[in-house]
């Protein structure tokens, strides 16, 4: 007999912008990104990405690391010139 124990952990982050109102006083549906990982036995599964425009998703879509990595450089780009 051969027992196997997986010890899997979800983690998961959902991004989303303050509330906010339109110039006639009306709520801003809620929009953000949500980022979710699978690790399973200490390494990573997969990583999903998807878009939130009020209470819609969007489809998920998995990313690999270099794709993570450019994600990572895209928004530090973006950060540094918002201060500009």
């Amino acid at each position: 007999m051969k027992r196997v124990q997986s010890n899997i952990v979800n983690i998961g982050f959902t991004i989303l912008n303050q509330a906010s109102e339109d110039s006639k006083g009306r709520k801003v549906k809620t929009q953000g990104v949500e980022i979710n990982q699978a690790v399973v036995n200490g390494a990573s599964a997969g990583v999903t990405f998807r878009t939130i425009n009020g209470a819609q998703k969007s489809a998920t879509i998995n990313l690999d690391r270099e794709a993570l990595q450019d994600l990572l450089t895209a928004v530090e780009e973006v950060i540094g010139s918002e201060g500009n």
